[in-house]
């Protein structure tokens, strides 16, 4: 699978299916998906960023590389302190695969052994690729191998992991995320909702790799999960760019752990499903990241926002997101995380 980033730094166990896959329209996958369709049978139309987007994320990444790397330094004590350097690095793609170098960097750095690192593709309802799992499984012992990601929402992949590790004795389905505010997992570098920036954009800060396929007459039976790679966008690939900036920020001392709260996102998931209405649970997406992805691929109809968090920098890229789509915006009282978006349902349009 091709990237544009170094091969020393990330290997991906994906088949690239560049040119074979029609992107289509955010409303067309939308209205797709919910008919029925798969959301890993289509590839999306890549977002091209407005000018006042990427000032707004360059000022994103200029107030969140430190916090970020600071939770990423935390993650990366915890996982040397477990594991030592009997560990594999195993980003889910497409957001963890920036987590994944930048925690092989700072492991590399401070403790000075270099992790092998792999990205492969878990779909939600379709599971995780077999063969990737068998690759990995042919070249490592099970419990060397540690599942990473960028940050939780409400959880449906790490319960998707979950279910699919069964199948492979030893390996464990522990989850590895920068940011945890749905607190479900206990390997984190903090359970605040805080923004990563490589959430703020789609391929251009992840090696120019499109989220990952899986299509019947495309991927055989014997073929990783498919992704494509987008070489038209090499003039505005900001990959390195963002991991520098959050690599210039490591410090060696990260100071303790953060206490883990009490309670989880998903019953603040359920109350704003009673509270608008909402029967499909899939259409609630917390969490800054899953906020922003809402508003890159799919069609909301309402972001909300935690009253306090109004003028709250992190989420600059949301607001400006929604005004340029036309989504409202409404504050409401949440708890655990500062954003989350409301997918419209296509009947209702």
């Amino acid at each position: 699978m091709r990237s544009s980033y170094h091969q020393e730094d990330v290997t991906f166990l994906l088949k690239d299916i560049t040119g074979l896959v029609k992107p289509q329209s955010t409303k067309e996958r939308e209205r797709l998906i919910q008919s029925g369709k798969h959301y890993c049978e289509m590839l999306p139309m890549e977002y091209v960023p407005s000018e006042e987007y990427k000032r707004i994320y360059q000022e994103a990444l200029r107030h969140f590389a430190k916090p970020v790397a600071l939770a990423v330094g935390r993650l990366a004590d915890q996982i040397v302190a477990e594991r030592q350097d009997q560990v594999v690095l195993v980003s889910l793609a497409r957001a963890g695969t920036p987590v994944g170098i930048l925690l092989k960097h700072y492991i590399q750095k401070k403790y000075g052994f270099c992790v092998p690192h792999y990205s492969i593709s878990i779909i939600r309802g379709r599971g995780i690729d077999q063969n990737a799992m068998k690759y990995l499984l042919r070249h490592y012992r099970a419990e060397e191998l540690l599942f990473v990601d960028g940050w939780t929402g409400k959880g449906a992949i790490l319960l998707e992991l979950q279910k699919e590790i069964r199948a492979y004795p030893g390996v464990s389905s522990r989850l590895a995320v920068v940011a945890d505010p749905a607190n479900i997992t206990d390997l984190c570098g903090t359970y605040e909702d805080i923004l990563i920036p490589s959430s703020c954009l789609n391929s251009t800060v992840s090696g120019l790799v499109s989220r990952t396929f899986l299509r019947e007459d495309l991927i055989g039976a014997q073929d990783f999960h498919g992704a494509a790679y987008y070489g038209e966008l090499r003039e505005a690939d900001l990959s390195y760019a963002y991991l520098d900036a959050i690599e210039a920020e490591f410090q060696m001392d990260n100071g303790p752990r953060e206490e883990r709260p009490k309670g989880q996102g998903m019953e603040e998931v359920r109350q704003i499903a009673q509270r608008y209405q909402v029967g499909d649970i899939n259409l609630i997406k917390p969490g800054i990241g899953e906020t922003t992805r809402v508003l890159l691929r799919r069609v909301p109809w309402k972001v909300l926002i935690a009253r306090e968090c109004q003028e709250d920098v992190s989420l600059a890229p949301i607001l400006r997101l929604a005004k340029e789509k036309e989504v409202i915006v409404e504050c409401y009282p949440l708890h655990r995380y500062k954003a989350c978006g409301l997918i419209q349902k296509m009947a209702d349009m």
